[in-house]
């Protein structure tokens, strides 16, 4: 019961990415070399980066949807340490995790939304496409097309519209050079969680762990090869993080503590996600990843908050009531004094200080939180054609 009402209370919170750089990337790909880069530009370690994932990922993607329920990050407190101190779509006080680990790749934040580009301005499109990215992210979406149906863009969707993106591309600059600028690219994925809270709701339609994981790594399986099969060749993967400890789950909890069965509800899903992976390289000739463990990297900050700047790991910093769960982050919303001290900005998201290091840690960080290689060995990778 316990676990139904934290899920519920989640859903309601839940229902709450220079044309010249680009020339120069195609350059680069069409002829093994670049030309003329500005000082800005030479720290870049890959020519793009694009972005698949839900609300720890979306930089405002769903300020496009319509939708009474869709969820949007488009009040404060929200954006409050964004350097224009002004609401995103970001379900954080300033930055994400895709922001700092686009920022470690040498750009300035994540590439922007994609439906903040489309479909209209497709030479916006293709612009920031070839020159930073695109992030297809979407708040509450999931791996599964039935998760919180018609109020997020489901991964099949955010594959369809990369699609569609490298169609106008490839029609600009053509396929080969497409295929190569795409090849050394980066693919970033973080998303699951809220395909493990519609489950644990009672909202997914399915009965079985066994089922939920086995549709789960099939539709995960599909998207990834569908985007290989586009050109993609480098993939960067955050596993699903400990759901049972968010502060909205532990104050239903009646304790405080954990929800044991949420986290092995999200263990059981990152335990299947390590062969879907081995499995998709030895069938894709050239796949090559990195899949970073959020859970446990997350577990660690909740072991040693001290270690890592932290003074409170179980509370939101923007909300209110007990624990500043009782409530979404609101204009209204009591405000923690010391944001970088809180690891949770509102009752289910990360603070920007909690993104900023999980994105260090999975970049180039201690090695047992990501495998076979951290993310900065990964687009070190030197891909043939």
């Amino acid at each position: 019961m316990a676990r139904q009402l934290a899920a519920k209370a989640i859903r309601r919170l839940l229902l709450v990415s220079i044309y010249v750089l680009g020339a120069v990337a195609f350059a680069g790909a069409g002829a093994g070399r670049r030309s003329a880069v500005r000082p800005s530009e030479i720290t870049q370690q890959v020519p793009a980066v694009f972005v698949f994932g839900d609300s720890t990922m979306d930089v405002g993607n769903n300020n496009y949807l319509s939708g009474e329920n869709v969820p949007r990050a488009n009040k404060p407190y929200y954006g409050v340490d964004y350097p224009t101190s002004r609401p995103t779509g970001r379900f954080s006080n300033g930055y994400n995790v895709a922001d700092f680990i686009a920022k470690a790749l040498g750009f300035n934040e994540s590439p922007p939304a994609y439906l903040s580009l489309a479909p209209a301005r497709s030479n916006s499109l293709v612009v920031a496409a070839v020159s930073r990215g695109v992030s297809y992210a979407s708040a509450g979406a999931g791996i599964l097309d039935s998760t919180y149906a018609g109020e997020n863009i489901p991964l099949s969707k955010q594959v369809r519209y990369f699609e569609s993106t490298m169609a106008h591309v490839e029609a600009r600059h053509g396929s080969r050079a497409t295929s190569k600028f795409l090849s050394r690219s980066l693919f970033l994925f973080g998303i699951g969680s809220n395909d493990l809270f519609a489950y644990a709701e009672g909202q997914s339609g399915i009965n079985h762990v066994a089922t939920l994981y086995a549709s789960l790594i099939s539709n995960y399986s599909a998207a990834i090869t569908d985007l290989y099969k586009g050109g993609a060749r480098k993939f960067a993967i955050i596993n699903v993080g400990p759901l049972g400890c968010v502060p909205v789950v532990r104050l239903l909890s009646g304790t405080g503590g954990c929800d044991d069965d949420l986290n092995q509800l999200a263990i059981g899903l990152d335990d299947a996600i390590k062969p879907m992976l081995t499995g998709l390289t030895s069938r894709l000739h050239g796949l090559v990843y990195s899949l970073g463990n959020f859970y446990d990297q997350a577990m660690d900050n909740f072991a040693h908050p001290k270690a890592f700047g932290f003074t409170n790991t179980d509370s939101a910093c923007c909300g209110s009531g007990i624990m500043g769960a009782e409530d979404d982050c609101l204009p209204n919303s009591t405000l923690c004094t010391d944001h970088e001290g809180f690891l949770f900005w509102d009752r289910v998201h990360p603070s920007q200080r909690s993104a900023q290091l999980t994105a260090a840690t999975f970049y180039d960080g201690m090695s047992h939180f990501t495998t076979p290689f951290n993310f900065k060995q990964l687009v070190a990778k030197k891909m043939t054609d």
